[in-house]
């Protein structure tokens, strides 16, 4: 019976890499996104004023379902990107150069970080994971193939099935990388939704 915590565990250490990159990509577009917000603002303004009016008309409801939903889509297309490398890091980019583009175009910077910072606590990790999951995925493909092309011996449907069993490992590791995102979402889902608001209006109470 595998030993989840360890499994977890091995899967962090060993793809360390994977997860520093994840995470430098997150920082590098959420500061680009926050200090050049002058030069994103005909990019990424007619988003903002569609998700505005998308959550005014009532189409996006901010209940835990629907930002549930909607996070556990983003964590799992990148992974799967991850079958194309490149793609999981350009989702995670353009995830963090919108918060931060967001996060400059508010009046009120504190009151703006009190809403995003409870659940982006858990959000942002999620997204670091998730991605990373896409690389070690695509690690695992490579390795695939690079050992299935190696092989001389034995038929077509053996070679393919020793090529899996000797890379299995990465790819459980991008798997569990991927539950672990999945969970962080989770839990930011249920802050976002019953928690994160509570929290600010306190403060801003304590404060004001």
């Amino acid at each position: 019976m595998m030993d989840f915590k360890k499994e977890i565990k091995l899967a962090f250490t060993e793809n360390k890499l994977a997860i520093s990159i994840s995470i430098a990509i997150l920082l590098i577009s959420l500061l680009a996104g926050y200090f050049l917000e002058p030069y994103l603002n005909a990019y990424l303004n007619p988003v903002v004023d569609n998700m505005a009016e998308q959550v005014h008309s009532g189409n996006i409801q901010l209940t835990f379902h629907s930002i549930f939903s909607n996070n556990i889509r983003i964590v799992f297309i990148m992974f799967i990107m991850g079958i194309l490398c490149c793609f999981s890091a350009v989702i995670l980019a353009f995830n963090g150069l919108f918060i931060g583009y967001f996060t400059a175009i508010q009046d009120d910077l504190f009151a703006t970080l009190l809403m995003l910072v409870p659940h982006g606590i858990f959000e942002l990790p999620a997204c670091v994971i998730a991605c990373a999951s896409g690389f070690v995925l695509f690690n695992f493909i490579l390795r695939f193939f690079k050992t299935f092309i190696k092989q001389e011996d034995g038929s077509f449907s053996t070679q393919l099935y020793s090529s899996y069993v000797d890379n299995f490992d990465k790819l459980k590791q991008a798997i569990l990388l991927l539950l672990v995102a999945a969970v962080l979402m989770v839990i930011a889902g249920v802050v976002e939704v019953y928690l994160t608001g509570p929290i600010a209006k306190f403060i801003l109470s304590v404060f004001s």
